[in-house]
C-alpha cells in the first residue's frame, strides 16, 4: 500500500464576486504571493511536489525509469512498436550510427524535463531551509529528502550525458542560462553527487513512515551507487584510467551496512519485485511510487506506455522487445552459464528451445514469446499477433514492466496505457553485487564475493513456482547452480570471479536500464557492443548500418537545442 500522499504544486482558486467592491480595489485572483508559500505547511506541500515530478513518465519526456538509455543502448532489447520510423530518434539510439546533436528532439525532451524536476526541489529547498526547526520540526529531515531528490536526478544527467550544468538552490534563476556544462571537472561533478548523498545519508532516518521518502539505507545505496561509478575514473575520451581503491572501499563499507543492519532480504521468489500486490517488498530499499487509482486523480500516475502487446486487451504499442542475443545469455551448462558458447547454435527466444534447452528461469520472469503464458498467467497464452512488427524486432515481448490487464493497478489511457507498477530503483539484490563488485576490484575476499553472487543465484533457482503451464509443467527446462570453484567451475580467481559477477548483473537486470551504463562504468562498452552487433546484424536487418564509436558513444551528444539556448555556452562531448 502507497501511503506517501503525492500532492501537485497546483493551488486552485475559484474566483469569487463581491457585490459592493471594485474590481480595482481586489488583490488578483488565481494568484498566489511568493512570501504566503513560505510556510510549513505549504513548503510541505512544495516538498511533495517535487515527489510528484520523479514519477512523471510521459513516454516521449520520459522522467522515470531510462530503459531504453540503458537497455536499449546495450543491446539488451530492440526499439520495437511499428518499425524503425516509428518514434524514430530511438532507433537512432539503438544503433547509434546516425545519431546527431541536432537529431534530438526527445534527448533535448529528456534534458529539460529533469530539470524541471531540479527546479521543483530547489524551489523547495529555498522555502524549506527559510524557516526554522521551531517553525518546522522536520526540517533537516526534508532538506535531506530534497538533495537525495536532486541526487535521484542529476545521476540520471551523469550517466547519460557526463557533463551538465550544476544548478542548485542557491544559483539565481536568471542565472541559469549562465552556468556552463564545463564549470566542474568529471570527478567534481561526482563529488557533487556524492555530497548530496552523503548529507542524505547523515540526516535521514532508518525508517519511514510514510513508504516512498528515503531512508538513510536508502541514501547509503544511493551514496555508493555514485562511489562506485566515479571509482572508474575517466580522461576526456571516456576511457577508463584508473580505478579509485579508497571509493570501492567504501562502497563496501556501506553495502556491508546496508545488508546487515537495514533489515532487508532478498523476496523468495524474482516474480515478486514485477508485481503490484508485493511492491514495497522486503528487497526494495527505494521505489518511485506509481498508481492506479486512490491518489485523488483520475488516472493515477501511471507507468510504462509503450510496452504492451498488440491485443484486444492492451492494444498499443508493442515497444522495447527483448534481443536475442540478450536472451541467449540465460544458457546453462550443468546449472552454470554457457559463458563461452552462449550465443552460437540454438537460439533462446521460441517455446521449443525453452523446452529442450538448460536454462536459467529469470529468462521467463522477463521475456514472453508465443506460446507461453503471459505474465505469469496459465490460461493468458501469448499468440503471434501480438507482435507488432515480427518482420523487424521479431516476437519477444518485454514482461518485468507489465502487468495483466486484469489487474487492479492497470489503465486504458486511450490511446496508450500503463499500470501503477512502481519502479525500484534500487533493491537488495543489487546492492549485493555492488559489494562483490568492489570487493573483487579491491582484490579483497573473493570468497566473500562468490557467495553474494551464489545468494542471488540461489534464489533465481527458487524461483520457478509461477513458471507453469495450466497442466502444472513448468515453462522451461530450468536449471541453475551455484558456483562451486575446483568441482563445477575452475578454481577461484579474480578474472573468473569477475566474470561471474558481470553475467550476473546482466541475467538479474536484464531490461531494467542498468547494461549499457555498467558497460561504460567497466570501459568496454565498445567492444562489447560491436560484437553485439556484429552477430546480432545476422538475425535483424534493422541493425545493419548499428556501430558503436569508440570515444563518443559512451554518452549521448549535448542536444544543440540547449547549446543554441546558452548561446553557445556548452561545450559539446568528445567526438560529437
Amino acid at each position: 500500500m502507497k501511503t506517501l500522499n503525492i500532492l501537485g504544486a497546483c493551488f486552485c482558486f475559484l474566483l469569487t464576486s463581491t457585490a459592493c467592491t471594485s474590481l480595482l480595489d481586489q488583490n488578483p485572483q488565481g494568484i498566489i504571493s511568493d512570501e504566503d508559500l513560505n510556510t510549513p505547511d505549504k513548503a510541505e506541500q512544495m516538498v511533495n511536489a517535487a515527489y510528484s515530478f520523479c514519477g512523471q513518465n510521459h513516454f516521449n519526456k520520459q522522467f522515470g525509469m531510462p530503459y531504453e538509455e540503458g537497455s536499449l543502448r546495450g543491446g539488451e532489447a530492440y526499439k520495437g512498436a511499428a518499425g524503425t520510423n516509428d518514434n524514430a530518434e530511438r532507433h537512432l539510439w539503438e544503433t547509434f550510427t546516425y545519431m546527431q546533436p541536432t537529431t534530438t528532439g526527445d534527448l533535448d525532451n529528456l534534458w529539460w524535463v529533469h530539470y524541471v524536476g531540479v527546479g521543483r526541489v530547489h524551489d523547495a529547498l529555498r522555502r524549506v531551509q527559510a524557516l526554522s526547526e521551531e517553525e518546522y520540526p522536520l526540517r533537516n529531515q526534508r532538506i535531506a529528502e530534497l538533495r537525495f531528490l536532486r541526487g535521484h536526478i542529476y545521476m540520471y544527467m551523469k550517466l547519460c550525458f557526463k557533463f551538465f550544468p550544476w544548478i542548485d538552490e542557491n544559483t539565481p534563476t536568471d542565472q541559469y542560462d549562465k552556468v556552463s556544462n564545463d564549470e566542474l571537472t568529471d570527478q567534481e561533478l561526482w563529488g557533487k553527487l556524492i555530497d548530496d548523498f552523503r548529507f542524505a545519508a547523515s540526516n535521514l532516518p532508518e525508517k519511514q513512515e510514510e513508504v516512498g521518502r528515503p531512508t538513510l539505507f536508502a541514501a547509503e545505496a544511493y551514496l555508493a551507487k555514485a562511489l562506485l561509478f566515479a571509482a572508474y575514473e575517466q580522461d576526456e575520451k571516456n576511457n577508463v584510467i584508473n580505478i579509485n581503491k579508497d571509493k570501492l572501499s567504501e562502497v563496501a563499507s556501506l553495502c556491508d551496512h546496508i545488508i546487515k543492519k537495514s533489515g532487508k532480504q532478498l523476496v523468495n521468489d524474482f516474480a515478486e519485485n514485477f508485481l503490484c500486490e508485493f511492491e514495497n517488498n522486503s528487497e526494495s530499499i527505494w521505489a518511485i511510487q506509481y498508481s492506479a487509482n486512490n491518489d485523488g486523480s483520475n488516472t493515477g500516475r501511471l507507468n510504462s506506455w509503450l510496452i504492451y502487446p498488440m491485443n484486444k486487451e492492451y492494444g498499443c504499442c508493442g515497444a522495447y522487445q527483448p534481443s536475442t542475443h540478450m536472451m541467449n545469455h540465460y544458457k546453462t551448462v550443468n546449472g552454470l552459464p554457457d559463458f563461452d558458447h552462449f550465443d552460437e547454435g540454438e537460439t533462446l527466444d521460441n517455446k521449443k528451445a525453452f523446452a529442450t534447452h538448460p536454462m536459467d528461469p529469470r529468462l521467463m520472469h522477463t521475456v514472453c514469446v508465443p506460446g507461453m503464458p503471459w505474465k505469469y498467467d496459465p490460461n493468458y497464452i501469448m499468440e503471434e499477433s501480438w507482435a507488432r512488427a515480427p518482420e523487424v524486432y521479431g516476437y519477444s515481448m518485454s514482461q518485468k514492466l507489465s502487468v495483466l490487464p486484469t489487474c487492479d493497478c492497470f489503465r486504458k489511457t486511450n490511446p496508450f496505457m500503463g499500470s501503477g507498477l512502481n519502479w525500484d530503483v534500487i533493491r537488495l539484490d543489487e546492492v549485493m553485487l555492488w559489494k562483490a563488485e568492489a570487493l573483487i576490484q579491491l582484490d579483497g575476499d573473493l570468497n566473500e564475493a562468490l557467495s553474494l553472487i551464489n545468494q542471488i543465484r540461489v534464489r533465481a533457482s527458487q524461483s520457478t513456482g509461477r513458471l507453469k503451464f495450466a497442466d502444472g509443467t513448468f515453462t522451461g527446462k530450468f536449471d541453475v547452480q551455484e558456483y562451486v570453484p575446483g568441482v563445477n567451475c575452475p578454481v577461484l580467481t579474480k578474472d573468473f570471479a569477475w566474470k561471474a559477477l558481470q553475467w550476473e548483473r546482466h541475467l538479474e537486470f536484464a531490461t531494467e536500464g542498468k547494461w549499457f551504463f555498467d558497460l561504460v562504468r567497466w570501459g568496454i562498452a565498445d567492444t562489447y557492443m560491436n560484437n553485439y552487433f556484429k552477430i546480432e546484424k545476422t538475425r535483424r536487418t534493422h541493425l545493419s548500418d548499428a556501430k558503436f564509436t569508440k570515444n563518443r558513444d559512451e554518452y549521448f551528444p549535448i542536444p544543440q537545442t540547449q547549446i543554441s539556448y546558452v548561446k553557445g555556452l556548452y561545450k559539446q562531448n568528445y567526438g560529437w
